[in-house]
C-alpha cells in the first residue's frame, strides 16, 4: 500500500481488517452461522452484524464526531448531521459467504460533505487491501493500481449483478446482459459488487455494470476507481450516482461504450428510450412460454 497512509485511512484499515478476522473465523465454521432473510433472496447473518460492530466501534473511538452509515444499522450510530460519514458495508457478498463461496469483502468509505475521499476494500479470504485517498492514487497491497489499458469492448471481460429481489425487472435486465455479453469476451457475476469495482480498479476486469445497489456497495469502490484512472457514474454517464441505484464503471475507452449500450435502460432515460425499451423487451419472453410461467410451463 501506500507508504504514507492518511490517518484516516489507517483507522479504517484497521477497522476493516478486525472485521476480516471475524469474518475469516466464522468462515471455518460457516454451517453453524445463524442467518435470517431480511427479504427474499436477501440475507443477513450474525457475522455481518458483528463485523459492523467492530468497524463502527473503531471508526468512533478514533473520530467520535464523526457520522455513520451502515448496511445493517442505517445512521443510528454516531454524530448526526456530520460532515464526515463513514459508509460501510460490513460484508459484501452475504450469500456468497453463507454458502463458502470465497467472493466477499469489508468495504468502508469517508464521505466529506458528500464527496468520498477515503476507501479501503479487503478481501480477508485472499488477505487482499484495496486503499484509496482521494489525489493520492488507488493501491492493491503495496502495488500502485491502474485500470486496464484495453479499448475495445469485444476484448474485455465485464462484471455484472444478477436482479434476486422482488419487484427486480428480470426481462430488462435479461435485456441488457444479452446486449453486452454479445459485445464482450466475457460476462462475470461474482457476487460482490464492491470487490467488482475493487477488480475494475486493478484492471483485472475493464467494466462493470448493476442497478439495485446502495451506496454503502459503491462509496469505496467508486473511489478506488478514479484514483486507478477510471470512470464510474449512472447508466446515463452521470457521475452523480451514489443513491441512485444503478452503476457503470469502467476504464475510460470501455466504460464510454458500456454508456452507450446501457443508456437506454437508465431511469434517466427519455420517455421515448423507454417506450421503445418496453416493445423490444416485450419479445424476450419465448413464444411458447406465457409471461410469468415457469420453465415447466413450456409447452411443447
Amino acid at each position: 500500500m501506500s507508504p504514507n497512509l492518511h490517518p484516516m485511512l489507517n483507522v479504517a484499515v484497521k477497522a476493516a481488517r478486525a472485521a476480516g478476522a471475524i469474518i475469516n473465523r466464522a468462515a471455518l465454521d460457516v454451517e453453524s452461522v445463524r442467518i435470517s432473510q431480511k427479504q427474499v433472496n436477501d440475507f443477513v447473518t450474525e457475522v455481518d452484524h458483528a463485523s459492523e460492530a467492530i468497524i463502527i466501534e473503531t471508526l468512533l473511538t478514533a473520530y467520535p464526531d464523526h457520522g455513520i452509515w451502515a448496511e445493517e444499522s442505517g445512521k443510528a450510530h454516531g454524530a448526526k448531521n456530520a460532515e464526515n460519514v463513514w459508509i460501510i458495508d460490513p460484508l459484501d457478498g452475504t450469500t456468497n459467504f453463507i454458502h463458502g463461496f470465497p467472493v466477499y469483502c469489508v468495504s468502508i468509505a469517508l464521505a466529506v460533505r458528500g464527496k468520498v475521499e477515503q476507501a479501503v476494500i479487503y478481501d480477508p479470504s485472499r488477505n487482499d487491501l484495496f486503499t484509496a485517498t482521494n489525489g493520492r492514487g488507488a493501491y492493491m497491497n503495496e502495488r500502485r493500481l491502474r485500470v486496464s489499458k484495453r479499448t475495445q469492448l469485444k476484448e474485455s471481460l465485464i462484471s455484472t449483478g444478477f436482479p434476486f429481489r422482488p419487484g427486480d425487472n428480470f426481462n430488462n435486465y435479461l435485456r441488457m446482459m444479452s446486449e453486452v455479453m454479445q459485445r464482450t469476451a466475457g460476462l462475470r457475476r461474482p457476487g460482490a459488487a464492491a470487490l467488482d469495482l475493487a477488480y475494475v480498479a486493478a484492471g483485472f476486469t475493464e467494466g462493470f455494470f448493476e442497478t439495485g445497489l446502495s451506496p454503502w456497495d459503491v462509496a469505496a469502490g467508486s473511489l478506488l476507481i478514479t484514483e486507478a484512472g477510471g470512470l464510474i457514474g449512472n447508466f446515463t454517464g452521470e457521475s452523480d450516482f451514489l443513491e441512485q441505484r444503478e452503476c457503470v464503471a469502467g476504464n475510460p475507452k470501455v466504460y464510454g461504450q458500456l454508456v452507450a449500450i446501457l443508456h437506454k435502460y437508465s431511469k434517466f432515460a427519455s420517455a421515448g428510450e423507454k417506450a421503445a425499451l418496453r416493445q423490444s423487451t416485450e419479445t424476450l419472453v419465448a413464444p411458447n412460454m406465457r409471461p410469468g410461467a415457469g420453465l415447466d410451463d413450456v409447452q411443447p
